[in-house]
């Protein structure tokens, strides 16, 4: 899914207006990912710290 800022943040918006739409954007997104890929190994959170070790350290 590809999301414009342009799209959600205005120019007149203030700093909270933007947090609050970038907010809504991220949980309508989780809630669709959610959705579509229910019950499948990638229901699981990825840790960031995964990529950057090798895969005998893990």
């Amino acid at each position: 899914m590809s999301v414009n800022a342009n799209t959600i943040i205005k120019d007149n918006m203030s700093l909270d207006e933007k947090l609050a739409a970038i907010d809504a954007m991220m949980a309508n997104a989780v809630a669709n990912a959610q959705t579509d890929t229910s019950n499948s190994a990638s229901d699981a959170p990825v840790d960031p710290a995964d990529f950057t070790m090798c895969l005998g350290c893990q």
